[in-house]
């Protein structure tokens, strides 16, 4: 008689693609992930009007607020990216998403600019969980091969957020009020804890995966298991490829997600409801930009392309898309600023699977999870500088061609330098001296 994980295997293995394909579920549960990740992120950006206005705060206020978790981020993601490594992805990961989503729900009993700073630091905390944890998933699930698809996928939902946001989140606030709103949202990361726990195993542990789909997971060449010392990772050119890619495009992400509804509303005088449609548009480009930048490398690699090229020449492709947004703040017509913010955020997101990728690229698995919370408290670092700039630039003069002439310019910086520090994407050597 089969035992109930034999039996649970069997079944799993008559579903044709799916069971022999069971990588993808874990994909779209990263996906989902990143999904409510943006909806609990974005709120505040979609709700900065109403906040404003019933608040009192002004643009310096509000890039405090935002300041705050970005400080909280930078810190959560050097440290949450090593617990990673350590307790691994399925306790990393719960702890993350039900720390962010009590955050969340905690911005409805603020009253001020401190009480909101507070909410936002524990948010940003949780948060920084989301990105180590899934990219040391995908680097567990997927051969390099497929690591560039499958980021890019999960990575899409970060979009799929940034669209649900408006559309639902001004109903509810209109309905309920705001507070209920932080609620109501703050509650999905829960429902998804649910999902996590019960599906999620790693590969060789995990009895719905057949032995030919484990097979395919580990085609590449084994791996080691000992842990890299943390501060050792700091003395390789390969980290700081990563960590300056983020520091420059982060915050020009950050921008986006805190600003856009803001410069919007504020330019082209649409209401709290009206925004939706807008916003949907930009992040349904960034969306394809996401899938697209992370399948253009891929099928490279495919076509026999070196890994360095097909990544480069995509995040190449992506950098010279973003330069036409320096006109977005001199348009008088809403749909070409908006036609020009959906081509930089399906830019960004098209980048940035290709930049998350490159860690796996060049680092061993047990290192992936420490290499990208660098990264990520880099990028968060950019993010308190763009805070701050924004809301003194904004405070100062009235005017976004500034802030969008800097998201023009940071991604060819960037490529650049990480040619520079990586100029073949090479593996870290760790049996010789670095840098």
């Amino acid at each position: 008689m089969n035992t109930p994980d034999q039996q649970i295997a069997s079944y799993g293995r008559g579903l044709g693609w799916f069971a022999r394909n069971y990588r993808w579920t874990i994909c779209a549960l990263l996906f989902f992930a990143a999904v409510i990740n943006y909806v609990d992120r974005q709120i505040i950006g979609i709700l900065k009007p109403v906040l404003q206005a019933e608040l009192g705060w002004n643009e310096i206020d509000y890039s405090n607020i935002v300041f705050w978790f970005q400080v909280a981020y930078a810190i959560g993601f050097v440290s949450i990216g090593r617990l990673m490594d350590w307790i691994g992805t399925r306790k990393g990961f719960t702890l993350s998403v039900g720390f962010w989503s009590l955050a969340a729900m905690a911005h409805a009993l603020a009253h001020s600019v401190m009480g909101f700073s507070a909410a936002r630091f524990a948010l940003g905390l949780g948060e920084a969980g989301n990105f180590p944890a899934a990219i040391k998933t995908v680097a567990e699930w997927f051969p390099k091969k497929e690591r560039a698809l499958a980021t890019g996928i999960f990575n899409s939902g970060t979009n799929i957020g940034a669209i649900v946001t408006p559309l639902t989140v001004p109903l509810i606030a209109a309905s309920f009020g705001w507070r209920p709103a932080f609620i109501i949202t703050g509650l999905l990361g829960f429902v998804w804890l649910i999902f996590w726990l019960l599906l999620y195993s790693k590969p060789e542990e995990h009895p719905r995966i057949t032995k030919e789909e484990l097979a395919h997971i580990n085609s590449d060449p084994p791996e080691t298991a000992t842990l890299i010392p943390w501060a050792s990772l700091l003395t390789y050119r390969q980290t700081w490829a990563f960590a300056i890619g983020k520091f420059l495009t982060d915050p020009i992400w950050w921008f986006y997600l805190f600003w856009i509804p803001g410069f919007l509303y504020e330019k082209f005088n649409l209401s709290l409801t009206s925004l939706g449609l807008p916003l949907v548009i930009i992040y349904l480009a960034a969306d394809v930009g996401s899938i697209g930048g992370g399948w253009l490398s891929s099928a490279l690699i495919k076509r026999g392309w070196t890994i360095n090229a097909a990544r480069k020449t995509a995040m190449l492709i992506c950098a010279l898309c973003v330069v036409p947004i320096v006109f977005a703040a001199q348009t008088s017509n809403v749909w070409v600023a908006v036609a020009l913010l959906s081509l930089a955020t399906a830019a960004h997101q098209g980048w940035s699977a290709n930049l998350f990728t490159t860690t796996s690229d060049m680092f061993p698995r047990r290192a992936v999870g420490s290499v990208v919370g660098i990264g990520g408290m880099a990028g968060a670092i950019g993010g308190m500088f763009i805070a701050k700039a924004a809301g003194y630039i904004l405070q100062w003069t009235g005017s976004y061609l500034i802030l969008f002439v800097m998201a023009g310019s940071a991604y060819i910086l960037a490529l650049l330098l990480i040619h520079l520090l990586a100029p073949h994407l090479e593996e870290a050597d760790f049996e010789s001296a670095p840098i």
